[in-house]
């Protein structure tokens, strides 16, 4: 069943009370805000129901058929006691700017993207309110390109060096998942680049549009003799909608697939990033952005606030199988030079040198086991090296030294995963991981002190699941346990001295889920409730003295429920649909900042109540597919005082492709609209800005156009 999104899971709500220590007038204010949760997850659950539940469905299942391998003990969607969602090629690479992921992820429950035109942050990525934070790159989500993980040891990662024209696939794991890759894991997205073994191939893309929008890309792929290849050149330029957003990149993306005898396989996978210019017009308040939403902040502008970046990645994925089972070995290196300009003098110019290895083994079981044993057990060793300096900001040029420091992080971890079935009906699956990370910093500026310090950092991660196989039907309940370190740019102390920030502690969470799943050929449905608490939650904040610039602190305890649900439904005649709704109740249970005021029952930032997508779909027997989409983001909060309302808004776009076959040429045409029905809306909210500097405007309704020619020399 080809689908663009699959996914499923449910998730029990068990609220948990911890008020020890708090006032009475707290635990009022908390106690209503559960109780007004609890009134609207019984409600939005009744809703969900009633509007989404499925029609009945044949016989032939084919949820045993999709096959996901971000589980790490590769299973099928209908054995995964998790919530997991799949985006197709054609989602993903047919009639889109391929801009960022969230072009192909937005119709997936659970996860709300922004900062889709601001490549100075990166795009904001949030599953289940874990990476809400980020005030740049991604946080809380592990990102997996190949079986090699994007996500660095101390939990950050970015997607500036995804080459969406290589992507194949997507896997997104909803939920909390560190038992299965440790720090940072509140959710997984797996990309899987193309690796093509059909005939070789030659194909030029092409397209430009408004906004200073061009894009080209030169692919190659095929087999030549035993060895499967793709290689993809891309570049691509924008200059964005408001001021100061010019953005460029090139990018060189390639994948080898080498048989190494009958049963072994060897997998290499490259990726070459230069990204000159990233422009950050940065958040302006609510006055500038109704008057003047084109404009940039002044001061971004002043000291030319942006970023440039040249990425080198290279990784290795062994693959030996045989009867007994089936051995996966990695290996991995980074090479990553980073400039950003910030809009502020003192220590405004932040560089670093950056290198990252891996090495991970991980072994399957195979015919030793029983046919309704599986398990499979790994380690991974992952190391970070940064050399950080910062230098004066002096509108625009490199200033004095300010900072100097050596960042180095070290992961080391051991899982296990298994899953057994106890009968045709249910099966019980379970999975637990050690994490040992550690921070070392040296100072190198010793003219302000010496600031060189140590952190460790070690968790246990369990997870449980149950599944109940009703043959048309599926029903699962899991529990999981996730942590989360700061990173090594959040652990920055807020007096701006060196070392790292001692104050801070990891956030970790418990979540427990009950979902419900079903499909066929032509129908796939899914329901899943969930209930996530959460310690010492990362919040982020800004101070005066470094405008642009973000701390964090760790909350006391935070609360998330919600209800997600989604469906897809194909039709003979050539049309299909796509929907998904996302109802969410995030608050602070206890929260009392640096400067004490609580929080305690406010929801938290950044994040909607409600959020919703709705693609429309039809394939001509012609070729020509239309593609209409909606996507619905309620009101939501800029701050944790719940003062600064962001209203809801509804975007609307609109895609069209056509295919033409030529013998051996195949072409592509596609024409789309962005923002079809001209929403002022905002691409992204910057949480707890200081001085109301909340909101990035996001461009109005802009067209873009482009063509496709494949070449195949073989064919006839």
């Amino acid at each position: 069943m080809t689908t663009d999104q699959a996914a499923t899971g449910l998730k029990k709500i068990y609220a948990a009370t911890d008020s020890e220590g708090t006032s009475k007038a707290h635990l009022d204010t908390v106690a209503r805000a559960r109780a007004r949760g609890a009134a609207g997850l019984i409600f939005h659950a009744t809703i969900a129901l009633a509007l989404c539940s499925p029609p009945a469905v044949a016989a032939e299942d084919s949820l045993d058929e999709i096959v996901v391998s971000a589980t790490r003990l590769e299973t099928s969607l209908r054995d995964a006691a998790r919530s997991v969602s799949l985006i197709d090629k054609e989602r993903i690479q047919n009639g889109t700017q391929q801009l960022g992921l969230d072009e192909a992820l937005s119709g997936v429950p659970g996860l709300y993207m922004q900062n889709r035109y601001n490549f100075a942050q990166d795009l904001r990525i949030s599953l289940r309110g874990f990476g809400a934070r980020s005030s740049f790159g991604v946080r809380g989500v592990k990102i997996v390109i190949d079986g090699i993980p994007e996500t660095l040891p101390d939990g950050q990662a970015q997607v500036d060096s995804i080459d969406l024209g290589s992507v194949n696939r997507i896997e997104v794991l909803r939920g909390p998942a560190s038992s299965l890759y440790g720090n940072s894991s509140g959710g997984v997205i797996a990309i899987e680049t193309e690796l093509d073994d059909g005939p070789q191939f030659v194909e030029a893309s092409l397209g430009t549009g408004e906004l200073g929008y061009s894009r080209f890309s030169l692919k190659t792929g095929g087999q030549a003799g035993d060895v499967d290849y793709l290689l993809n050149l891309t570049r691509q330029d924008i200059d964005g909608w408001r001021e100061h957003t010019s953005s460029r990149s090139r990018m060189l993306n390639g994948k080898v697939g080498i048989p190494i005898g009958s049963r072994d396989r060897l997998q290499i996978a490259m990726n070459l990033t230069d990204q000159p210019t990233a422009d950050d017009p940065g958040g302006i308040n609510a006055a500038q952005a109704a008057t003047d939403p084109r404009s940039a902040r002044d001061v971004n502008v002043r000291f030319d606030s942006g970023e440039s970046m040249d990425q080198q990645r290279v990784g290795l994925l062994y693959t030996r199988e045989r009867d007994a089972g089936t051995l996966t070995l990695r290996n991995y290196y980074l090479l990553r030079d980073f400039a950003n300009k910030l809009p502020f003098s003192d220590g405004g110019v932040v560089e670093f040198d950056r290198l990252v290895y891996g090495l991970g083994a991980q072994y399957q079981l195979g015919d030793m086991l029983p046919d309704n044993f599986e398990l499979a057990f790994g380690v991974d060793f992952d190391r970070q090296d940064d050399d950080r300096r910062r230098f004066d900001n002096n509108d625009g040029s490199y200033g004095a030294l300010s900072f100097e420091q050596r960042e180095q992080v070290s992961s080391n971890a051991a899982y296990l995963q298994a899953q057994y079935a106890l009968n045709d009906i249910w099966t019980l699956s379970a999975g637990a991981r050690y994490d040992e990370i550690k921070f070392d910093v040296r100072d190198d500026f010793l003219a302000d002190g010496d600031d060189s310090g140590k952190l460790d950092f070690d968790q246990f991660s369990p997870s449980l699941g149950v599944i109940a196989d009703l043959d048309k039907y599926i029903l699962f309940l899991s529990w999981s346990n996730s942590f989360e370190t700061p990173t090594t740019t959040e652990l920055a102390n807020p007096d701006a001295s060196g070392g790292f920030n001692p104050l801070l502690e990891p956030q970790l969470a418990d979540s427990f889920e009950f979902g419900f799943k079903t499909g066929n050929e032509r129908l796939f449905f899914e329901l899943a409730f969930f209930q996530i608490n959460i310690d010492d939650e990362l919040v982020p904040f800004e101070l005066a003295a470094f405008p642009g610039r973000t701390f964090f602190v760790n909350a006391g305890r935070s609360d998330r429920r919600g209800i997600e649900t989604a469906v897809s439904w194909r039709h003979d005649s050539g049309f299909s649909i796509d929907a998904s709704y996302t109802w969410s109740d995030f608050t602070y249970d206890r929260f009392t900042d640096n400067n004490g005021i609580d929080y305690a029952g406010n929801e938290l930032p950044g994040l909607p109540e409600h959020f919703a997508y709705l693609g429309l779909n039809y394939k001509m027997q012609a070729g020509l597919t239309i593609a209409l989409e909606a996507s619905y983001s309620g009101k939501l909060f800029a701050d944790n005082a719940n003062t600064a309302i962001v209203d809801a808004y509804t975007v609307a776009n609109l895609r069209l492709y056509d295919e033409f076959d030529f013998g051996r040429w195949h072409v592509r045409p596609y024409i789309g609209i962005n923002n079809l029905l001209d929403e002022r809306y905002n691409s992204n909210i910057r949480i707890n800005a200081f001085g109301g500097r909340y909101f990035e405007p996001a461009p109005d309704r802009n067209v873009y156009a482009g063509v496709t020619v494949n070449f195949q020399p073989s064919r006839r």
